[in-house]
């Protein structure tokens, strides 16, 4: 036996080169290790994309879907090919380059591996395009040419089935829940450093984002707005620096809580060079610190933002670019935790008590509360809930303390009706974490009304429907069960529209117009389409005196549309800035003369909960998917794209002469003209189908009037035309 196997070589194995789909399989799986790792690379793409705007939408933890929009400058038709390509970028063209990057991806790999382990779609415009362009993608390689479509400024990207093809992977992935509260932290990290940008997120059906960030000046605001009152009330302004070129040259800023923050865990903000990165040795030193100073408040909130020299920081340092190396860190450290140090001490020695502001009106009592159970809600650390037998009440007028605090009670009725909008603007301003609704009394009612409203049998038809096609230019046919439908779209898209208005009410996410549009000219467009004659010059001055006096009160009134309903109406009287009501779709834009003049006309300004419905409403009328105002180009509609020119002789090119006074006339078709409403037509029917039909199952409660007004009308059953083939 000893000799046999003594015998036996070992032969070294044999070296092979592994196939191109193997090796990108490999790096894929390590550069997207799960579904933040995704959403973070595509949002930094937004980013470097000078995005003021990014919106996230998460299905499935982001296994099923993530869905990333931005309002950047887009992705330009000729690199569409090449895009999701390995190593193909636009950040650097050589290796110095990564000495000054100042993006935040570089190497080229990231929607490159999204595609070999998930389906990536890509939607892009960029700027002066008439339309944007949707393509595919699947291992590294376009699976279709890029086709023409309807677009918002800017770039979305869709990322479905994410490792759908590594097993293990998704089996250990399968706790969405876990994944989604991590993609809500990466988001509101960075929505409080990059406060010239909105964020949003929210899971794919929910009506409210559980991020949303707006644009601001002051960093604590956007802290107060992600985070809640309660951290950004704790919170010290810290600043630190050294001009040392040659050793630790570095600037930083930033916040960090006080002795009256109490949490469970740290919470450490990071950004080094504008990059979200991590480091263990820089957190352990200012922990270190906190508990040395303020041992009962050890578990710290700290935001920091370092900028240091390009050259003194590798960003290539990490498979997900989580890490970085710097230069002279040790010293840069120990610079940061003395004057952490320095600062809790000054604040130790003087700590001053908060008091609290007692207010005769109810609501603030109920204000508080919504402030208490907020950051109970939010991503961040957590307040200490104070147990219930050290509540006392220390003062007879202390909200607080009586037992009508813990009941629903309605607000005073001289309270309500002398409630001005100023007043309730500044509580929705302390308001905006994503955990919080816009809880105005008049819009809880509205949303009251609408589910108090709804036809419980419509309801049943909208939720499990299958859409079939158009019939005509307003209605569509359905199924549902065993019965055959034409549903008004119109009717539809309006109540839809009307009512994710208010369920987004001071939610919303902005479409920027290309160049304001300024409010007169609309109007007076608008006054002269509703005349029989639109090229008669008669009542002139009277349309422009209209013009002028609308234009004044939406100018008033422009504070209250840009903060509630998004719509931005600048000083000198221009429309700059729409609301997204429904993602992937836009207005028809030939609409908003009719839609400023309504806003000036039929609102009603003067009592809260008519002018948020009249607003709401005429949102609802702008937005609803209208047929297009260029005729069908289909069927008789034909007939207005023909244009009759003189008949050419083909042997002199000379028109026909005849004898007679008649002249020979050709018709010919005006394509140009023809293909732009065909265009229009076939994206309103591409709308219907996928943007508005998805967004009824989910979100519309179809009102009672709907069942009698003719927007649904059954028009066969499938038992009755058994009964009809029986007979024949």
């Amino acid at each position: 036996m000893e000799t046999e196997t003594a015998e036996v070589s070992l032969e070294p194995p044999k070296i092979q080169r592994l196939e191109e789909s193997v090796v990108n399989r490999i790096a894929a799986g390590e550069v997207i290790q799960r579904p933040l790792s995704a959403v973070k690379e595509l949002v930094e793409n937004s980013l470097d994309a000078n995005s003021t705007s990014i919106n996230v939408v998460v299905k499935d933890g982001g296994l099923k879907l993530i869905q990333v929009s931005d309002d950047g400058h887009g992705i330009r038709y000729e690199d569409l090919p090449i895009l999701c390509e390995r190593h193909t970028t636009s950040k650097l063209s050589k290796y110095e380059d990564l000495l000054s990057i100042k993006s935040m991806g570089f190497r080229g790999e990231a929607l490159a591996s999204m595609t070999y382990v998930g389906h990536v779609t890509v939607t892009t415009i960029t700027k002066g395009q008439l339309h944007g362009y949707r393509v595919s993608y699947r291992d590294g390689v376009m699976e279709h040419e890029p086709k023409p479509c309807a677009a918002v400024k800017g770039t979305q990207i869709m990322v479905e089935n994410l490792f759908y093809n590594m097993i293990a992977r998704r089996k250990t992935l399968q706790n969405s829940s876990d994944d989604y509260t991590k993609i809500v932290d990466l988001l509101s990290r960075l929505a409080i450093h990059h406060i010239n940008v909105g964020f949003s997120c929210r899971k794919h059906g929910a009506a409210r984002a559980d991020v949303h960030s707006v644009t601001t000046s002051s960093r604590l605001d956007s802290i107060r707005t992600v985070y809640g009152v309660s951290v950004a009330r704790s919170l010290m302004n810290i600043e630190a620096s050294d001009s040392d070129f040659s050793s630790s040259s570095f600037k930083m800023d930033g916040f960090i809580s006080g002795s009256n923050y109490v949490a469970k865990k740290t919470t450490m903000v990071l950004f080094i060079n504008d990059r979200l990165v991590e480091c263990s040795a820089l957190k352990r030193a200012i922990e270190i610190v906190y508990t040395a100073t303020l041992p009962k408040a050890s578990k710290p909130f700290i935001y920091m933002s370092i900028v240091l020299p390009s050259e003194h920081v590798d960003v290539n340092v990490h498979p997900t670019k989580r890490e970085v190396s710097l230069l002279n860190q040790e010293i840069i450290i120990e610079k940061i935790q003395s004057v952490v140090e320095l600062k809790l001490r000054h604040s130790n020695e003087a700590i001053s008590y908060q008091e609290q502001t007692v207010e005769s009106s109810p609501s603030s009592s109920m204000g508080t509360s919504k402030d208490l159970q907020l950051n109970n809600l939010s991503p961040g650390p957590k307040s200490q809930k104070v147990p219930m037998h050290k509540m006392v009440r220390t003062d007879s007028s202390d909200p607080a303390g009586r037992l009508h605090a813990y009941l629903q009670t309605k607000p005073h009725n001289h309270l309500a009706e002398k409630s001005s909008l100023s007043a309730v603007r500044s509580s929705v301003r302390q308001r905006r974490n994503p955990s919080e609704t816009a809880d105005l009394t008049s819009i809880q009612e509205l949303i009251d009304d609408i589910e108090g409203n709804c036809h419980s049998g419509l309801l049943e038809i909208v939720r499990h429907c299958t859409y079939i096609g158009m019939a005509d230019d307003v209605f569509a046919l359905l199924q549902h069960n065993t019965h055959l439908y034409l549903a008004n779209v119109v009717n539809l898209s309006k109540e839809l529209m009307y009512q994710q208005v208010l369920r987004r009410f001071a939610h919303f996410n902005a479409i920027q117009l290309s160049e304001p549009a300024p409010l007169a000219e609309l109007i007076v467009l608008a006054l002269k389409e509703e005349d029989l004659d639109p090229e008669s010059s008669e009542n002139d001055d009277l349309k422009e005196k209209i013009a002028e006096m609308n234009t004044e009160l939406l100018k008033q009134k422009g504070e209250m549309l840009e903060e509630y309903f998004c719509i931005k109406i600048d000083t000198h009287g221009n429309l700059s800035r729409l609301p997204v009501i429904l993602d992937q779709y836009t207005p028809d834009m030939d609409r908003v003369p009719e839609f400023v003049l309504c806003l000036g006309n039929d609102v009603d300004w003067e009592e809260e909960k008519n002018c948020f419905q009249s607003i709401a409403a005429a949102l609802g009328n702008f937005y609803a998917l209208h047929p297009p105002l260029m005729p069908n180009p289909s069927g008789e509609g034909l007939v207005y794209y023909k244009k009759e020119k003189a008949f050419t002789n083909p042997e002199d090119g000379e028109p026909s002469k005849n004898t007679g006074d008649d002249v020979e006339m050709e018709v010919d078709i005006d394509h140009e003209l023809f293909s732009e409403a065909e265009a229009a037509w076939a994206q309103r029917e591409w709308s219907i189908q996928h943007v508005l039909f998805p967004a009824m199952r989910l979100f519309l409660k179809p009102p009672t009037s709907m069942a009698t007004n003719g927007t649904f009308v059954q028009v066969a059953t499938l038992e009755k035309l058994y009964k009809i083939f029986e007979r024949c």
